[in-house]
């Protein structure tokens, strides 16, 4: 604006100067002396006004320029932060189970054989959970996969804490172990839920130790991506399904060392034991828990016994499959629909399969009605549908004739 106004000054016209003529008495002369006063005093008075009109414009651009500035600062200014008190459901659940989330590290003896000192090293880790409080006892609820071969187990809490454990029971066919410990550090106990009531596509909270004790009380939220799968487990891994294990599937994220944490409920409830993911390169977001409804009665038999009494019929096993076509016609006589079962390779003496009549070579193709297509269907019913002192009703294939023979299962202890 001031060089507009400048421009203006100096192009526009120029206020004129009194003339200044010889003061001589010739009256021809007078008119022109008053057009040139009448004439300067018109241009000084324009001078005027446009050096008002300057003098206006430089004040409302500083005006502005100052506005401006005030403005800027403003906008500058630090914003005072502000603390919030953020809650939710996943929160207010996640301080109520937290305490009873705890780290379980494996603990073995090492022997130097330069030095006749042996040390205790941590041989792997994992989570667990405290389900009873009872007296000077708490109880633990973890993998076996996490305990299997410890000499030693340290538990460690929530607020950091450490006690001793001490395995009560473990059972590999479920996964499960139960550590007892002494209740002074323990705050509280987790409730169990119904994993049966569970729908696709419910909120779970997933709490643990991925990747040991540095990422202790890791909470991770998800939703039951899946109920009832089956995953093929080979514990001895030669390369052969020895058992499908019934879980949970869940998008929660699941890592190594967390095994054995709390799958939990928005009520707060244990729905689950985590025990595994598909770690898989193509594979994401497939978590893997034991429903605790499964897990309960292993629960309570570890606890009480140290093991699961499981019924057995004292036989060695084979796969039909495994098994070429020739000698499953020429050797066993089996009629050619048949290509599904199970082979008695031995039976024990004074086992239930010898009590009941049960031969070398007798070729089982089902069970209380179920067909049996291998030794992971076998077992699967013997396990889960079967107890100790139950009978069981077996067909079988014997030099090509189908049976039936009636068996009472035992537990494996008692021949």
């Amino acid at each position: 604006m001031d060089e507009h106004n400048n421009n203006q000054v100096n192009g526009g016209p120029q206020p004129s100067a009194p003339v200044l003529e010889s003061t001589s008495r010739n009256s021809q002369k007078s008119p022109k002396r008053r057009g040139g006063f009448l004439s300067g005093f018109i241009g000084v008075g324009i001078g005027a006004l446009l050096v008002w009109f300057i003098m206006q414009g430089e004040s409302t651009t500083k005006e502005q320029l100052q506005t401006n500035s005030a403005e800027q600062k403003a906008d500058i200014m630090p914003t005072n932060s502000v603390s919030l008190d953020v809650t939710s459901d996943v929160t207010d659940i996640v301080e109520k189970v937290v305490d009873s989330v705890v780290g379980v590290t494996n603990l073995k003896t090492v022997s130097d054989p330069w030095s006749p000192i042996e040390t205790t090293r941590e041989t792997g880790s994992g989570s667990g959970v405290i389900y009873k409080k009872q007296d000077d006892k708490a109880y633990v609820v973890t993998n076996h996969h996490v305990v299997e071969g410890a000499q030693e187990l340290e538990i460690t809490f929530d607020d950091g804490s450490k006690t001793a454990g001490k395995i009560i029971g473990s059972d590999m066919w479920t996964d499960l172990a139960v550590i007892e410990i002494d209740a002074k550090l323990v705050k509280t106990v987790i409730e169990f839920g119904d994993s049966d009531a569970l729908k696709r596509g419910e909120t779970v909270i997933a709490i643990g130790n991925p990747l040991g004790l540095g990422f202790s009380g890791s909470v991770t939220v998800g939703v039951v991506s899946g109920k009832d799968r089956s995953i093929p487990i080979d514990f001895d891994e030669n390369g052969t399904v020895d058992w499908f294990a019934d879980v949970l599937q869940t998008d929660a994220a699941i890592n190594p060392g967390n095994s054995g944490g709390a799958l939990i409920n928005l009520a707060g409830q244990l729905i689950g034991i985590n025990s595994m993911k598909i770690s898989e390169a193509t594979v994401e977001g497939i978590g893997l828990a034991i429903p605790v409804n499964l897990a309960t009665p292993i629960i309570d038999q570890l606890e009480m016994q140290g093991k699961v009494n499981r019924p057995t019929m004292g036989v060695t096993l084979l796969d039909l499959r495994s098994i070429p076509a020739q000698q499953q016609r020429e050797m066993l006589k089996l009629p050619a629909n048949v290509t599904d079962g199970v082979i008695i390779n031995e039976v024990m003496i004074n086992s239930p399969a010898e009590l009941a009549g049960v031969k070398q070579y007798d070729v089982i193709v089902e069970m209380d009605g179920e067909k049996i297509e291998d030794m992971v269907s076998l077992r699967k019913h013997l396990y889960t549908s079967k107890e100790v002192g139950d009978t069981m009703q077996m067909k079988v294939y014997r030099d090509g004739r189908l049976l039936e023979i009636e068996m009472v299962l035992k537990d494996g202890n008692s021949f």
